[in-house]
């Protein structure tokens, strides 16, 4: 369970459960970030957590395939073979095609951001108590996907596959044809000067429209992560705040509560981690798709 102390190294000069509560949502970055999101301001911490995170999650994979025989498998290769065939089957109802890129692409989203996301079920003041006493750093907040910055890098990353895989489909040509013909469809021109005039108002409301679509869809699939993940982060921040309470009422109820809630947090854990996953599969599937 998530247990913390309210400890008053490097925390805030309020004190209290706001105090600490405040200090634990600091990152340490490279300056203040007046705004919830803001791509001049790096955040340290979350571009450490979320590359470990993902050199944790490749390694067991790579060797598992790497051992992987041709008889009887061992426990280790089961799940990850069950994982696997797991995620061949969703992006095979999504994406029309070849899945020699897109499938390992769904397992390697999958596992990295539950493993990001597993980084809640760690006490909280376990990281930052590390990095005030060995490494002299005052705030330290080790959840990648409680980050605005960092889940919607995911998503812009995301929609940098989306528009390969739109040209790679269909064309440099087809694609940007799209963007004028979708989703309203094109004025046929003839001789008559006001179908010149219909189909440019229209392709450029297309291109509006298109616009938007894509913006919507990488704000969403960013927000979605951080908005759950932030969440369940202040409730365990709520729950370590329990601890401070020096009563055998407060205690026991640190003790519970944190136990109920981190048991049923494996499950949001491993749950946006799968949302992700399949709207991923999702906007490339849309990418695979001829209008």
């Amino acid at each position: 369970m998530r247990m913390g102390l309210m400890a008053s190294e490097g925390g805030d000069d309020h004190g209290g459960l706001a105090g600490y509560i405040s200090h634990h949502l600091q990152h340490l970055a490279s300056g203040k970030q007046d705004a919830l999101f803001d791509p001049n301001i790096l955040h340290y911490d979350t571009l450490f957590f979320a590359l470990l995170c993902g050199l944790l999650a490749l390694l067991p994979l790579y060797f598992a395939a790497r051992r992987a025989t041709a008889g009887v498998p061992g426990r280790f290769q089961m799940f990850v073979e069950m994982l696997v065939e797991f995620v061949e089957e969703q992006a095979k109802s999504m994406v029309q095609g070849k899945l020699t890129f897109i499938a390992p692409l769904a397992l390697t989203v999958f596992v990295w951001v539950a493993f990001m996301n597993a980084i809640d079920l760690i006490p909280v003041d376990l990281f930052p108590w590390i990095a005030h006493n060995v490494f002299h750093i005052d705030y330290l907040r080790p959840l990648p996907t409680a980050d605005l910055n960092g889940t919607f890098g995911l998503a812009v990353g995301v929609l940098l596959l989306v528009f390969y895989y739109n040209i790679k489909v269909k064309g440099l040509g087809g694609w940007l044809h799209q963007w004028v013909s979708a989703p309203f469809g094109m004025v046929k021109v003839t001789g008559n000067p006001l179908t010149w005039i219909a189909a440019v108002v229209l392709g450029i409301v297309n291109v509006l429209f298109t616009a938007i679509e894509y913006a919507g869809n990488t704000l969403s699939h960013g927000m979605r992560l951080f908005g759950n993940m932030y969440a369940g982060e202040l409730i365990f921040f709520l729950i370590a705040g329990l601890g401070g309470t020096v009563t055998v009422f407060g205690i026991a109820m640190h003790l519970f509560s944190g136990a109920v809630w981190a048991i049923f947090h494996i499950l949001i854990v491993l749950l946006q981690a799968f949302i992700f996953m399949m709207l991923t599969l999702a906007y490339i599937g849309q990418a695979h798709e001829h209008h």
